[in-house]
């Protein structure tokens, strides 16, 4: 079952005019959400990222968000699974193909539900590969858009190699993943890029951070160079379905030793009971101090 305008549908029903700006300009936004035991992780964080991705196209958003908790929580209650992932999507609407912002014209809003389907023991136990790339995208990777064609082309150029992602350099700096934020290790210390609009602000990304404040981990949000992610002693890949995944192999050579690092295996372990407290219902949001 999905969502669609204001109805809830088999998926196979849904019907989308060709003229919707999302399928001829890549014109929208989109989030997606993962869900543990039917609650949906860090919901707040997930709506203020989408209001900023709808800030950052001039999309009014078409929901407050009590009304998106709502739409959200009846479609996990429709689908099942305890675990889900769920994507929600927004585009300006259906109109004539012309550049300009149309007016008058409701947006599209679609969401949907899949199994949340997390990294595997063996990939935890292991590490993955990853490649490296120069990041061609654009100026504001900080907005969720649905016109993904570069972050496809560069996750493509992991798999093409055997990898599972693509790290991107941009200017001699890191910037992120072609579909996850990086993590490095160097020192014993965690290195995380900042901020910008250069990068997308994880939700994943923001929990590591907090659990290293939380646990007195030494870490430092700064501009990470290329040569620190070359010869890092860790990797660690954050997404909302990867949660905290090790590179162990970069552009064929090992990281570190090549084998899931100590500051992975902690990092790992604390995410995981953080998770145990959203699922009992006592979800809070950890201090970053530093």
């Amino acid at each position: 079952m999905i969502y669609l305008n204001g109805k809830f549908m088999p998926i196979e029903e849904a019907r989308i005019p060709v003229l919707d700006r999302g399928f001829i300009f890549g014109d929208g936004v989109y989030e997606v959400i993962p869900v543990y035991s039917r609650k949906p992780f860090r919901l707040a964080e997930h709506l203020e990222r989408l209001q900023h991705s709808l800030d950052g196209i001039r999309l009014t958003n078409p929901h407050p968000n009590r009304e998106w908790s709502s739409l959200l929580q009846q479609l996990i209650d429709l689908n099942g699974g305890e675990d889900q992932s769920l994507y929600l999507h927004v585009t300006r609407g259906v109109a004539k193909r012309d550049h300009a912002f149309p007016k008058g014209v409701p947006p599209t809003v679609f969401i949907m539900s899949n199994p949340l389907l997390t990294p595997p023991e063996e990939l935890l136990a292991t590490g993955v590969a990853a490649v490296t790339a120069i990041d061609n995208r654009w100026l504001r990777c900080d907005i969720k858009a649905i016109s993904l064609l570069p972050n496809v082309l560069l996750r493509q150029v992991a798999l093409d190699a055997g990898a599972v992602e693509t790290v991107l350099f941009r200017n001699g700096f890191m910037t992120e993943g072609a579909a996850s934020n990086v993590f490095v290790v160097k020192n014993k210390t965690l290195l995380a890029p900042p901020k910008n609009n250069l990068m997308l602000p994880g939700i994943t990304y923001d929990v590591v951070l907090e659990l290293a404040a939380a646990h007195q981990i030494r870490h430092e949000v700064r501009s990470v160079s290329e040569y620190e992610v070359l010869t890092a002693d860790e990797i660690l890949l954050t997404s909302s379905t990867k949660e905290i995944l090790p590179v162990t192999l970069l552009d064929g050579k090992p990281v570190g030793n090549g084998r899931p690092g100590l500051l992975f295996e902690v990092l790992y372990s604390l995410y995981q009971e953080y998770k145990l407290t959203v699922m009992r219902g006592a979800e809070t949001r950890l201090r970053v101090e530093g």
